[in-house]
């Protein structure tokens, strides 16, 4: 009797054994499956962080577009109201006409103050080194007096919105002159070199 006692007891130790080892290979199996779902869960979310940053740049790309586009086209109208301003200041007093001038020159005022706002400056060179990303010679002045390839006459102003020139400035461009000293030219190579890696 305690022979086969002890063979069942045996018996039943071996089964428990197995048992225990089945229930251990299941735990395995569980863990395995949720480190892989967590796995998916940290992949599927990093892929969305990534849309969602991709998405939101691309939203704010087509924004900047869109203002640069509508900017643009606004241009040719504040160069006629420039021109506009221009012509009438240079007729005779009259006082009418005069106080339109003045209206007028408010609103271009006003509307250069929008543009202010949206990140557009005019690029009115007159004076300064020729740098030809801004800048664009239509034509060339001799002038022994000033420096070497410096703007003369500016005959249409460029914009610059933000870091990008949208529209360059046409300009006439002084030759015959002294050269412009290496501290000047290096400011404006600097200049031209920062455009340059901005755009």
């Amino acid at each position: 009797e305690p022979a086969a006692d002890a063979g069942k007891l045996r018996e039943e130790r071996d089964e428990l054994q197995k048992k225990l080892s089945d229930v251990e290979d299941q735990i395995e199996a569980a863990k395995k499956e949720a480190s892989e779902a967590t796995d998916r869960m940290l992949r599927l979310q990093a892929d969305w962080e990534n849309y969602r940053r991709r998405t939101a740049a691309e939203r704010l790309a087509e924004k900047e577009r869109a203002a640069e586009d509508l900017v643009t086209n606004l241009l040719p109208v504040i160069d006629d109201i420039e021109r506009a301003i221009e012509h009438a200041g240079a007729a005779e007093d009259d006082s009418q006409l005069k106080q339109f001038v003045d209206g007028v020159s408010a609103v271009h005022a006003k509307m250069l103050g929008v543009l202010a706002k949206e990140g557009v400056e005019p690029i009115d060179p007159a004076g300064e080194a020729f740098d030809p990303l801004a800048h664009q010679a239509v034509g060339r002045v001799e002038d022994a007096e000033a420096y070497d390839e410096t703007v003369a006459q500016v005959y249409q102003k460029g914009y610059r919105m933000g870091d990008r020139v949208i529209r360059t400035a046409m300009v006439t461009v002084t030759y015959g002159g002294p050269k412009r000293p290496a501290e000047q030219a290096d400011d404006a190579d600097a200049n031209a070199d920062a455009e340059k890696d901005e755009s």
